[in-house]
């Protein structure tokens, strides 16, 4: 559920009867489901038709609570079912002209572009060069930095694994600590390993010609790589002497 942000006269908030709301009130509104996003990417958002604010005469932008509600449905989709923006918009649109319109989701890739297919659930899925830099709030030239670093790598058609844009999104906050790209090397250096050696261990099973060892693979390949991750956790916290949450 949104929040209704603080704030006082002056600060654009939202008033109690559901008045407008300044760009950095709706940031605030969203930021308690949406924590990685930003006033460039609800500008983004804008700019490709997914909300239309109205404008004060001085230019400013007053969201409506629908507008907001619309904002967290889009993010959402996005993060869940890892929707292009062109296709979220129609599903938008088609809900509220009361069409029925069930929620694609990305399947396979075809010749680098994504195949929707109706469905009631998220599936893998694959997305473009725009919404990766949607989803995590940044610039081309960013994303060419984070490129040419290795953390995030384009897929063949320049289109991205849905995770790119967790990674995207954990990059992009690390840096709001001074934690710049190049200093990521050696956990990219380390989560390949590590991947290294999963991969040997489940090796033998992925070459079987059984169907059904094949897919036992793949479950095994989660399950060890599940524990990797929260090892990996266990003992970063240890070396620094804290305890996440």
């Amino acid at each position: 559920m949104l929040r209704t942000p603080r704030g006082g006269a002056g600060h654009g908030t939202a008033a109690a009867d559901g008045g407008p709301m300044s760009i950095g009130a709706v940031l605030n509104a969203l930021r308690d489901e949406f924590p990685e996003v930003t006033i460039s990417k609800i500008r983004f958002l804008e700019s490709e038709g997914l909300v239309e604010p109205q404008r004060t005469p001085s230019g400013y932008r007053k969201f409506s609570v629908r507008d907001v509600e619309r904002l967290g449905h889009v993010l959402r989709m996005q993060r869940d079912h890892y929707l292009p923006l062109k296709v979220i918009r129609e599903h938008l649109d088609a809900m509220e002209r009361g069409e029925a319109a069930p929620l694609p989701t990305v399947g396979r890739q075809r010749d680098g572009e994504a195949v929707l297919e109706a469905s009631d659930g998220p599936t893998v899925a694959r997305i473009g060069r725009s919404e990766l830099l949607a989803a995590a709030g940044i610039g081309e030239r960013e994303l060419e930095e984070w490129e040419s670093y290795g953390l995030v790598v384009p897929l063949e058609g320049g289109v991205y694994d849905a995770e790119a844009a967790t990674v995207a999104a954990l990059v992009a906050e690390l840096g709001r600590f001074g934690i710049e790209p190049r200093h990521l090397r050696v956990m990219k250096a380390a989560a390949d390993r590590e991947a290294g050696l999963v991969d040997q261990v489940v090796a033998p099973l992925k070459l079987h010609r059984n169907p059904q060892t094949r897919a036992h693979a793949e479950a095994r390949t989660k399950e060890i790589a599940g524990l990797t991750v929260r090892l990996h956790a266990a003992l970063v916290q240890t070396a620094l002497g804290v305890r996440l949450p």
